[in-house]
Parts: C-alpha cells; sequence; structure tokens
C-alpha cells in the first residue's frame, strides 16, 4: 500500500520549520546565501582621566601649566639672575665694610646671592672648597681654622677641626658676622686661614693683613681663588706679583697649584719670625662678572 500523498501545503510548512533532511547541504547547482556582515561594536571611548579628590571626596581636575605661567617663571628666573649679578658686582666693587654694612640692613640680599652663587658654582666639574675640606683632612684635627668668606659653612660641616665661620652675614649661630678686615677673633688664636673665592673686597689686602694678625707662627694660609682673576694675559693680575706681596707680608710659600682650568690654590705659611714689609705693593685682582645670560 503506499503511502498518503503530503498536500503542497504541509510541505511548504515543513519546508518553514526546516523539517527537510537536506537542510545545510545545498546542491551543486545552487549557491549558499552570503550571510548578513555583522557590524563591528562600537569603539569604546577613551579611559576617563583620573582625577584625584579633594577633602571633601569632590574630583578635582589637576590644572594644567599654560604657556603664561612658564613665560613668568622664565622672566622670574631671569630677574633672579640679574639681581644675582648685580649683588656679585657690589661685592667685588666695594669695601668690605661698605659691603657688610650693606648686607646688614637687608640681610635677605644674602641669600639671594649664594643661592646665585651655588647655582654658578655648580657648573664647576670641581669645587675648590672640596680641595681644601681634604687638605684639611689630611692634617692634624687638632688645628683651629678660621675660614674667611664662609659662605653655607662647608668646611665647618665637614672637618673634625674647629673653625671659625666668618661672613658678611649669619643666619646659623656658629658663623661669626663681620666685615673680614675686622674680626672678633683673638691674635695668634689660629693655625690655618682660608680664602675661598673670598677675596672680593676693593680692600682684600685688608683681610689678609687680619688673617696675618690672627694666625699663630708657621700657620698656613690657603686661598683658592678664580683663575681668571690671576690671568695677566686677560686683564687679571700677575700671579708672581700676588704671591710676592703675601710673601712681604710674612709669609713663605710652600706651593701652588695651577692644574685646576677654574681656579688656583696657593698653600702659604707664615714664618716663625714675620717680618712686614714697610710697602707692599698688592696687585688689583680683576673682578670676577658674570655675563648676561
Amino acid at each position: 500500500m503506499e503511502p498518503p500523498q503530503e498536500s503542497a501545503a504541509g510541505g511548504r510548512k515543513r519546508r518553514r520549520r526546516g523539517g527537510s533532511r537536506n537542510r545545510g547541504k545545498p546542491s551543486s547547482s545552487s549557491q549558499q546565501a552570503p550571510r548578513p556582515a555583522v557590524a563591528p561594536p562600537p569603539p569604546s571611548s577613551p579611559p576617563a582621566k583620573r582625577r584625584r579628590k579633594d577633602g571633601a571626596g569632590q574630583a578635582a581636575v589637576t590644572p594644567k601649566r599654560d604657556n603664561t605661567s612658564i613665560k613668568l617663571d622664565k622672566m622670574r628666573a631671569r630677574l633672579y639672575g640679574g639681581h644675582f649679578r648685580m649683588l656679585n658686582e657690589t661685592l667685588y666693587t666695594c669695601s668690605g665694610q661698605d659691603a657688610f654694612d650693606y648686607f646688614q640692613k637687608d640681610p635677605s640680599l644674602f641669600d639671594v646671592y649664594h643661592t646665585g652663587y651655588q647655582e654658578q658654582m655648580s657648573r664647576w666639574p670641581e669645587q675648590p672648597v672640596n680641595v681644601i675640606i681634604n687638605w684639611l683632612k689630611s692634617h692634624k684635627t687638632s688645628w683651629t681654622v678660621a675660614d674667611f668668606g664662609c659662605g653655607n659653612a662647608a668646611v665647618a660641616k665637614n672637618v673634625k677641626n674647629k673653625v671659625f665661620s666668618i661672613d658678611l652675614v649669619s643666619d646659623d649661630p656658629s658663623v661669626i658676622a663681620c666685615d673680614m678686615a675686622h674680626t672678633p677673633l683673638e691674635s695668634s688664636s689660629v693655625d690655618v686661614a682660608i680664602f675661598c673665592l673670598s677675596l672680593m673686597g676693593t680692600n682684600y689686602p685688608n683681610y689678609l693683613e687680619e688673617a696675618n694678625r690672627v694666625l699663630k707662627p708657621s700657620g698656613w694660609l690657603v686661598i683658592a681663588e678664580v683663575r681668571s682673576r690671576l690671568d695677566p694675559n686677560n686683564g687679571g693680575a700677575d700671579p708672581e706679583k700676588f704671591s710676592k706681596a703675601i710673601i712681604q707680608l710674612g709669609f713663605s710659600l710652600v706651593s701652588k697649584d695651577m692644574k685646576n682650568k677654574m681656579f688656583v690654590l696657593f698653600y702659604f705659611r707664615k714664618k716663625e719670625k714675620s717680618k712686614v714689609a714697610k710697602r707692599i705693593d698688592w696687585p688689583q685682582l680683576k673682578a670676577c662678572m658674570y655675563k648676561r645670560r
């Protein structure tokens, strides 16, 4: 008996439901319909920048520095540099007493000067004060030292010796503020007198005379000076004449170190029976001026 025939409607219904056994296997004469392209997901928005929160827990945007702020900082730096150059020129072109009076009226100017000085010195490959500190460390810790123009008192902070730190302004109880030509130290009371880039006044010979007064017989006089100030080829003083003047003050030259490109070092020793010449021909030391940048 033959099976009953399906109606056309029933066949169409089965095909709509996918009842055909050949589903997914098209004949060679038919083509598979392309699948519709799936749209890519929308690009995610960039993560929000993290914001720091203030004390109340509210988000606070960190302000960005604009061009105006950067320009103002540059202007302040130029003004600060100009102020330092002015103070530096003042120290080289006035007497020690005038410099002392000037900074006593406004001690904050001394901080401005030393900040600029440290910035200039940071460019030097070697610091003369470090050479002197190492020299001191290689000698007796029992020596008493007078550091004329001590600045930030680096010598006193780095050696075991007793050190009298002397400068125009004192922001530290250990620093003696005075004109370096007239210190409160007793005569023949120190073993070493140091001038590290501090022979700046127009009356610098008076500083050295004061060092001679406070030094004991056979005491040391150590001087570090900017090389250009002792370069006769560029308007500086003759180092031989400079040494001769100090010898006439009652010292002997033990050694001179001129190998550094930035500074010169002199090591003098006071004679046991020093006799100061009646007339000493002191050379004029060239003022060390910084160029505008």
